[in-house]
């Protein structure tokens, strides 16, 4: 059996500015680093990041001297329209208004919907996951985006729950054993 650490990366400026950090490569805030840096995780057999530089720098101080498997798709959402701009920034976008009467359901104006970022997600993290099962590894670590995790967790973790429920902060994360293809007896650490 396979242990597997969804890690969502530390804190940017546009995460504490409560923007929709998509695309937008930034790097991770002082304190963040300085958070990450006071965490102490096991040590995993395979390093999985997304390409953003949040989620790279965050495994570099999590797992330093580690090599770092990059997935493309375990990006972020493209938020389209929305990108780097915060609900008050938006109060007056009727497409805005459209996107939170559907639930989040219908796609970001120029960006993807939940159900194409979900299909992207899941591809790579399968990736993922074939590449530590060809290598024999027992430990797993993915370090990506709360979307990211979101989508992944959604679909795949157990016991089930809403894609909202699997919402974690910054340097948090979840922790499971993969079994016929399901993330089982997921765990939270840090505060979820």
């Amino acid at each position: 059996m396979m242990r597997v650490d969804l890690i969502r990366h530390g804190q940017t400026a546009g995460n504490r500015e409560k923007r929709y950090v998509g695309s937008t490569d930034e790097p991770l805030t002082g304190q963040a680093r300085r958070e990450a840096a006071d965490l102490h995780l096991v040590r995993p057999d395979l390093l999985v990041v997304s390409p953003m530089r949040r989620c790279r720098e965050t495994a570099g101080i999590l797992y330093p001297g580690m090599s770092q498997l990059v997935i493309d798709d375990l990006r972020e959402c493209s938020f389209g329209k929305f990108e780097y701009k915060n609900w008050q920034e938006l109060t007056d976008d009727p497409d805005y208004q459209a996107w939170i009467d559907s639930g989040g359901m219908i796609g970001f104006p120029g960006g993807e919907s939940r159900d194409v970022f979900i299909r992207r997600s899941l591809r790579g993290f399968r990736a993922a996951v074939s590449k530590a099962e060809r290598s024999g590894v027992q430990r797993l670590a993915v370090v990506a985006h709360g979307g990211t995790i979101m989508a992944v967790l959604s679909v795949l973790g157990r016991p089930e729950r809403d894609y909202f429920d699997w919402q974690c902060r910054n340097l948090a994360g979840w922790t499971a054993v993969l079994q016929d293809g399901f993330l089982c007896r997921t765990e939270s650490y840090g505060s979820t």
